[in-house]
């Protein structure tokens, strides 16, 4: 009961700041209905905007990942896990892993559109170019907070929480994107389909709804947005530099362990792909260059996925390593012990892909 007061306390704190930041910074305009796109945004290729919608906030990876929902949002089996605004965690039990280059639009529709609507003719628009809706929910039963966008701490993690927060979105607070993304909503409909693409299969989202805004935002009241992500398949860059076995003598000399960012596996899995010889030729050298030095080479994830699964998978992805060292590279198995710490040691925020690619590391820790 103690811990349900404090978050509630903390669920109304946060509203009083956000009332307060609208007195404290009556320099910035209201909220708008826009008659253009905003700066330097684009459609996707893929796929068509509905007439006589405005894009009020864009962004562009050249290259992430998403976990596209293709069943409902339910509350993790741990009653206190939280995310890092201390949302009770939701997450699908059914969903595509998708990296690529993601590109995010949010539209404001013309008046007197519905979500429903809307959210139809984007489907008419995925199935007349051969793609197929994979998932479709609307209001409460898309799961998490069907009434938040991607603002607010405290309470379940909502639908566009499972794609971004609105620390990620680059317009300001209170712009019409701003208003657009962080009010909160009514009318939810949902979707997660696939695109035909010149390279393979891309993923599209569409998230419709209506703002019930705060007074700064008040002009998108009746409005409907299309939230819109399109994940075109691209291959990843390899630009990580080989870490040669000296560098890493140094590194465990000086701070005891490094990280080490060249050992690939496939999502979910615990085989090696190819292109980690490279780093494990690399730790064999510094092995056999240091015939006392004996390590702990041990698994660490990102907190995408269950506790326990991580943990699991971590030590799997740790042994796979110690065994390509011994039975490709003749490394003594006594040399090498294993662990998984999981989603347990982060190095960087786990709310971005950027910071979960760091986390995602083989690290050796010497032992002797």
């Amino acid at each position: 009961m103690k811990s349900q007061i404090c978050r509630r306390a903390m669920h109304l704190t946060a509203s009083v700041l956000l009332v307060g930041s609208l007195a404290v910074n009556p320099g910035h305009a209201d909220a708008t209905i826009p008659d253009k796109d905003i700066d330097g945004a684009a459609d996707s290729p893929l796929i068509k905007r509905y007439e006589g919608s405005h894009i009020v906030s864009y962004d562009k990876k050249v290259y992430g990942e998403l976990a596209l929902p293709l069943a409902a949002l339910k509350a993790s089996d741990n009653p206190d896990e939280r995310d890092a605004h201390n949302n009770r965690v939701y997450r699908p039990d059914v969903a595509e892993d998708v990296a690529g280059t993601i590109t995010r639009l949010a539209y404001v529709l013309p008046e007197d559109r519905s979500p429903l609507e809307v959210l139809r003719n984007y489907q008419d628009e995925i199935e007349a170019s051969g793609g197929e809706v994979k998932f479709e929910c609307k209001r409460d039963t898309c799961g998490g907070d069907q009434y938040r966008t991607s603002d607010g701490g405290g309470g379940k993690m909502s639908l566009t929480q499972n794609f971004f927060y609105a620390s990620d979105i680059k317009e300001h607070p209170l712009s019409t994107g701003g208003c657009a993304l962080t009010s909160r909503i009514s009318d939810q409909h949902y979707l997660t389909g696939t695109l035909p693409a010149a390279n393979g299969t891309a993923w599209v989202t569409v998230q419709t709804y209506q703002p019930d805004p705060n007074p700064a935002c008040k002009a998108l009241k009746g409005r409907t947005i299309a939230l819109v992500h399109v994940i075109e398949p691209k291959a990843r860059e390899k630009k990580m530099v080989v870490v040669k076995a000296d560098e890493m003598a140094k590194t465990i000399d000086a701070n005891g362990s490094i990280s080490l960012y060249g050992i690939y596996f496939d999502t979910d899995k615990a085989d090696l792909k190819a292109e980690s010889e490279p780093t494990l030729q690399e730790i064999a050298n510094l092995l056999a260059a240091e015939p006392k030095l004996v390590v702990l080479v041990v698994g660490h994830t990102d907190n995408q996925g269950k506790y326990d699964y991580n943990l699991d998978l971590s030590s799997r992805r740790a042994a796979a390593v110690k065994n390509a060292l011994v039975s490709k590279h003749g490394v003594d198995a006594k040399r090498l012990m294993t662990a998984g710490a999981g989603m347990m040691a982060p190095i960087a925020n786990n709310d971005t892909e950027e910071g979960r690619a760091k986390n995602r590391r083989v690290v050796l820790v010497k032992a002797n």
